[in-house]
């Protein structure tokens, strides 16, 4: 399904007890598939509890370069998402970012 020059990022946030999420998980996550060449965002999944926000929130990071447009990314999660969990979601893509740039510090 995925190019071998693709690679899985998964970055995790604590999740505020009053959100909907926290009853079924501990805490909230984001994965992320980069392609390896670009570091453009191919695809995404998270936990929500619904499909419908697990794919909207895809519809706002795909396409963007995690580790050169991190901000660009909150600056449209922090606009166009407004659920409970919208501190998770930037926390998470922080937490993938930080592990992506790692990731790629470790492969020079």
């Amino acid at each position: 399904m995925f190019s071998k020059d693709t690679i899985y990022v998964l970055g995790m946030a604590k999740i505020g007890s009053n959100d909907p999420i926290h009853s079924l998980f501990d805490s909230f996550f984001i994965g992320l598939v980069i392609d390896r060449t670009s570091g453009k965002i191919v695809d995404s999944t998270c936990n929500m509890v619904r499909e419908m926000t697990t794919e909207f929130i895809k519809s706002i990071v795909v396409g963007y370069r995690l580790d050169e447009e991190i901000n660009d990314i909150i600056e449209e999660v922090n606009d166009r998402f407004h659920g409970l969990a919208q501190k998770a979601v930037i926390a998470s893509l922080k937490d993938a970012r930080s592990k992506y740039v790692l990731i790629k510090s470790n492969q020079k």
